[in-house]
């Protein structure tokens, strides 16, 4: 055996740049890492204080409890901790930092020296520094209010591979500053203070634990339009709790760069909890965007593992679903209840789109409470199953599922219409394709002959107050509705809204009841592991609620013996397999009701008003109010919104009246 191949003890010093490795990337690793010790020393007052980006300097100080002369010397040492001390302590961590790793990786990479006093320190306040090889504390006085200061400088002076992947001053203090970001907006009591090359970038007085001063900490961190769009929610369930800001589907963005979500305290990247989030908005984000929120869980600490990743941004709940269900849920009803029944939050600028900016409580029940009184049921059309894509009525026959989609919706539309005549006027349904709008004495012919007797009933109203949306005046070019409300104007795009208005209808009664199911001629096999075949017979009620039938046929394969009629003609077996991936990894699948939604989009987008259509003002009014009793109106299938509003105070700025 040669002599480089004998197995030897590593220096203390090479250890912990190694460590290193994994928890000091950059500048804003340092930060975090410091800060969050200053946190959980119950500062009142954290100062940071850099020098080009960090590189050269990083100088944090706090008010904590500080740290005694006869600590000072394992405060640098490699896995010391005043916060555990067995693996009970481990399974309850409620504190941010406990590995005992940061201090020594960061002092072996650059010159790092800590002073502090303890609370109860006559002395002043001691310094220590680690030098040599082995990294030997030296500790000497040094006078220090109550409180620790660490001070970072050069930055991988020792370890020029590493130090080489810095980038620009200015993009390592934006990494710097999106940790102090999170970091300020975990604790809304704390002071905060950030200094960049001698000069203020953010001072924060410590706030109470009232919303509104939680929200002016929002603000000022991330813009005030932030909060102008977003929902505060705040729910509680037996050992959950999830409090925070989410914003409108209409305010998204293009990166994920407004995503903060902390589990007790502490900021987390977890894909549970990206997978649920992004279910939630899944009906109302259009492609490409991403929304953005501050969410708060907290839960109890022994129930969710913060030691799996050296940087502790992982977590691992020890019951994922019920945190995954839970999370969807409360977002999802959130969204769900953003209705115009409100006014829109006044905008700064004139012009700004603010539709839908309306902050609504979350109801605990949609379904009870859409209609309050017996007078605002739904018609009994409302109530009754409509017949899916390619189902007949009975005694017309089989159904059809080898038939092209287009012609199965339009049967679907005309077999609604078949089954409930007295609301095809309210449906507002298109003419053939290829049919002229009409115009001139036709229009106004066509106009004064369309019975309106048919519009569904109002619910009783307040004639001393206008509805949200307001009254229709008119309809610019076919495509828009113009209305007047008491702030000022609204514009809907009366296609794209009810569209909305068909598929939640749709939904509901589809989704209401059992859905209708094709049991196969020939089952389908699969070929799946034996992971996803115990999956799929620990949720075969899930897949029997869904139209699917799941046999095992052997340890790994399944039969497909039935699917939902709705998506026949699919090819099943690799949505069977995403749904199987899907529970493994979340416990959790929408795959086939998003597939089955899809479809329902496509036809309430065939069945819905279309561009070029006259509309008469009763049908307009009937489509404002339709708007303001359904769920997530404010956008349509896609995304996109439904209507926006200018207030008269935009509409002075505007056109400079009273300049």
């Amino acid at each position: 055996m040669t002599e480089s191949s004998r197995i030897r003890i590593l220096d203390p010093r090479l250890a912990n740049q190694i460590a290193a490795g994994e928890v000091v990337e950059r500048p804003a690793s340092v930060v975090k890492e410091i800060v969050e010790n200053a946190i959980d020393a119950g500062s009142q007052r954290i100062e940071v204080e850099l020098e080009a980006g960090g590189s050269r300097l990083i100088r944090v100080r706090d008010d904590g409890i500080g740290i005694g002369e006869g600590d000072l010397p394992l405060a640098l040492s490699r896995h010391a901790t005043s916060k555990i001390a067995s693996l009970d302590d481990l399974e309850d961590v409620s504190s941010l930092g406990f590995r005992g790793e940061a201090l020594a990786s960061i002092s072996s990479v650059s010159r790092l020296e800590l002073i502090s006093n303890a609370a109860d320190d006559p002395s002043g306040g001691w310094r220590v520094v680690a030098e040599g090889r082995q990294m030997e504390p030296r500790v000497t006085p040094a006078p220090h209010p109550r409180g620790t200061s660490v001070l970072v400088r050069d930055l991988f002076f020792n370890t020029p591979a590493r130090r080489k992947f810095l980038r620009t001053e200015k993009t390592e203090f934006g990494h710097v500053e999106e940790a102090f970001r999170r970091l300020a907006l975990s604790r809304f009591d704390i002071t905060w203070v950030l200094r960049h090359n001698q000069k203020v970038v953010h001072q924060l007085p410590g706030v109470a634990s009232d919303q509104a001063g939680r929200e002016r900490r929002i603000s000022e961190m991330l813009g005030k339009r932030f909060l102008n769009e977003a929902l505060h929610v705040e729910l509680e369930v037996t050992g959950l709790r999830l409090w925070g800001w989410v914003g409108q589907p209409t305010y998204s963005r293009a990166q994920a760069d407004q995503q903060y979500f902390f589990v007790n305290g502490r900021i987390v990247r977890d894909r549970l909890v990206a997978h649920a989030i992004r279910q939630a908005y899944r009906d109302v984000m259009f492609h490409g965007r991403h929304p953005v929120f501050v969410l708060y869980l907290e839960l109890d600490p022994r129930v969710v593992d913060v030691n799996v990743h050296p940087t502790k941004h992982e977590v691992r709940f020890r019951d994922g679903r019920l945190v995954h269900d839970f999370l969807f849920s409360s977002l999802h009803r959130a969204l769900a209840s953003v209705k115009p029944n409100e006014p829109a939050a006044e905008s700064a600028e004139a012009g700004e789109s603010i539709g839908g900016d309306i902050e609504t409580p979350v109801r605990p029940d949609l379904d009870d409470q859409a209609y309050p009184t017996s007078n605002d049921r739904p018609p009994d059309w409302q109530q009754q199953r409509m017949p899916l894509a390619g189902q007949h009525s009975p005694g017309t026959g089989p159904s059809g599922s080898n038939r092209p989609a287009a012609q199965r919706i339009r049967e679907f539309m005309a077999g609604y219409h078949a089954l409930h005549p007295e609301h095809e006027s309210t449906l507002l349904t298109p003419r053939e394709n290829g049919a002229e709008a009409p115009g001139g004495e036709a229009a106004d012919t066509a106009l004064k002959e369309r019975p309106t007797a048919a519009v569904t009933t109002l619910p009783a109203t307040d004639d001393t107050q206008a509805p949200p949306l307001g009254y229709a005046v008119a309809q610019l070019h076919g495509v828009y509705i113009l209305a007047q409300t008491e702030r000022g104007m609204v514009i809907v795009d009366m296609h794209a809204a009810h569209e909305r208005i068909v598929y939640e209808r749709m939904k509901q009664q589809i989704h209401a009841g059992a859905l209708d199911a094709q049991p196969l001629l020939v089952p389908v096999s699969m070929a799946v592991s034996a992971g996803e075949a115990e999956v799929a017979e620990h949720e075969r009620d899930a897949f029997a609620r869904l139209g699917v039938v799941l046999d095992a046929a052997g340890p790994e394969t399944l039969l497909i013996r039935q699917v939902p009629a709705l998506l026949a003609d699919a090819d099943i077996e690799p949505l069977i397999r995403d749904m199987l991936g899907d529970l493994e990894r979340f416990g959790r699948s929408d795959r086939l009701e998003t597939r089955i939604n899809e479809l329902l989009s496509t036809m309430a987008c065939h069945g819905s008003v279309r561009a070029n259509r006259l509309l008469t003002v009763p049908e307009m009014n009937a489509l404002l109010r339709d708007m303001e009793r359904t769920e997530r109106s404010g956008q349509c299938n896609h995304g996109r919104p439904t209507w926006t509003e200018m207030s008269m105070a935009q509409l002075d700025k505007l056109f400079l009246r009273g300049q």
